[in-house]
């Protein structure tokens, strides 16, 4: 008897078909400051295939439309890679960067909408969420790319690395306001250690080697696994030109990190690193259940709680700490304050490893120590909450928070807008099918380059 992975079940159980809705059910009131495109990704393989791994299946972005108060449009489309056709990544030649599940992360930068995963290169979307093609930054970027990118608010630049399991182990990339590679280099003294995510602050790029590592006897896909033998380290990198061979490494206690919170210099110099992170055992109900083993986790990410660095680059030391008891995952805070210091941070809470618990949009008060959660109901997931800012406000947390519920009950989702200070439902917006539970997202406003279109 086969059993049913639990990334095809439940909240996870894939979309079957693409569809167009129109004029789509409001209830409350959309402010008519959001006017753009809720983009969001995730894995969700056509029907009768079943990756070896979660992260393996293929992406699907959800797009709804708002206007001046309205829900114009919703609509779904699988990003068409070769990998969606079949298409395997390991060649005779070598990867084929092409060969993507592209299902990890959706934004925009320079005028184009790109679909992510960090083992391959981009995607370019249409603003209808057609797939136009791999980009590759004009023929600048010959390697994969992270599905996390950082952008600077205040120079527009984009931030981001390729990681790869043999040398070079780290590069570091900056692109322009308008999408071009202005900047590459490798980083010196990185290893083959998994790296997801990472962080900028105003004057460091900031990069995380936890413990999972390239493992060539795992067959599951993807080729990482925990080692006790693989050091867990913070990499600071001064930002410029000649940065990079000023990288230190700070060695942290074991665990593993797949999203930053946020990273910034203190009032001290030092620098404030935060994020959702696991431990080995974590680590392994976690990974278990990306690959539907036995012995894994109620949920995809367990004993996953927010842990705060404190890196003093004076003395070489490193501080740090679990803040919070609350399994936590998918953390995003007002982008204005990507690299500089922040109040507010929002995650999406889980259930614990064993299933206690219910789901949740978590905020975050920083100074005070104030944890605040908005309880979307029994049988109801909602996605990674995107902060939209309010029109010409100066408080951090004056705002939106965009989330797409996944309800079981009902087989059925909406897009919540809560009100990003108290967590209040201001609006919620009726889509035509249940949206399989998803993994990254964003907000393009209609003062995005192509935010005429569509």
């Amino acid at each position: 008897m086969t059993t049913t992975p639990p990334y095809l079940t439940g909240h996870y159980t894939p979309v079957v078909e693409e569809v167009t809705a129109t004029g789509l059910t409001v209830e409350g009131t959309l402010p008519p400051e959001l006017t753009g495109r809720l983009l969001r990704n995730g894995h969700n393989p056509k029907p009768g295939v079943t990756p070896t791994h979660w992260f393996k299946g293929s992406g699907m972005v959800h797009g709804i439309r708002l206007r001046d108060g309205r829900a114009e449009w919703y609509r779904n489309r699988w990003v068409q890679t070769p990998a969606l056709d079949g298409a395997p990544y390991m060649t005779e030649h070598g990867p084929d960067l092409t060969a993507s599940p592209a299902g990890t992360h959706v934004i925009e930068h320079g005028g184009r909408l790109l679909a992510l995963c960090e083992a391959n290169l981009p995607f370019e979307l249409t603003p209808d969420l057609d797939t136009v093609g791999a980009y590759d930054f004009d023929g600048t970027l010959r390697t994969a790319m992270t599905a996390h990118p950082k952008e600077d608010p205040v120079t527009g630049e984009l931030h981001f690395f390729a990681s790869s399991p043999f040398p070079p182990f780290l590069t570091y990339y900056v692109s322009d306001a308008k999408g071009a590679i202005t900047h590459s280099a490798e980083v010196p003294g990185a290893t083959a250690a998994l790296k997801h995510d990472f962080a900028i602050t105003r004057s460091h790029v900031v990069f995380v080697e936890g413990n999972v590592t390239f493992d060539h006897t795992e067959t599951s896909g993807i080729p990482y696994s925990w080692s006790d033998h693989q050091p867990s380290r913070i990499g600071v990198m001064p930002r410029g030109e000649d940065g990079a061979r000023h990288t230190r490494w700070f060695s942290i206690e074991p665990g593993n990190m797949l999203h930053v919170s946020n990273a910034y210099e203190d009032g001290q110099g030092r620098i404030v690193l935060e994020g959702p992170t696991v431990d080995r055992e974590g680590f392994r109900l976690s990974w278990n259940w990306w690959v539907g083993a036995p012995g894994r986790g109620s949920e995809p990410n367990a004993r996953s709680y927010t842990r705060r660095w404190v890196l003093d680059l004076t003395a070489g030391t490193v501080d740090e700490q679990i803040i919070d008891d609350l399994p936590v995952e998918f953390p995003t805070i007002n982008e204005d304050y990507t690299g500089a210091e922040n109040r507010y941070q929002y995650a999406i809470s889980f259930p614990d490893e064993k299933g206690f618990g219910g789901y949740g949009i978590v905020k975050y008060d920083r100074t005070t120590g104030a944890r605040r959660i908005h309880q979307v109901g029994d049988a109801r997931l909602p996605s990674e909450a995107v902060f939209v800012p309010a029109a010409g406000t100066a408080r951090e947390d004056d705002g939106y928070l965009l989330t797409v519920v996944s309800d079981l009950k009902q087989n059925a989702s909406q897009l919540l807008v809560l009100d990003a200070a108290g967590l209040d439902r201001i609006a919620t917006v009726h889509l035509p099918h249940r949206v399989t539970a998803g993994i990254h997202g964003s907000w393009i406003p209609d003062t995005a380059p192509e935010g005429s279109a569509g």
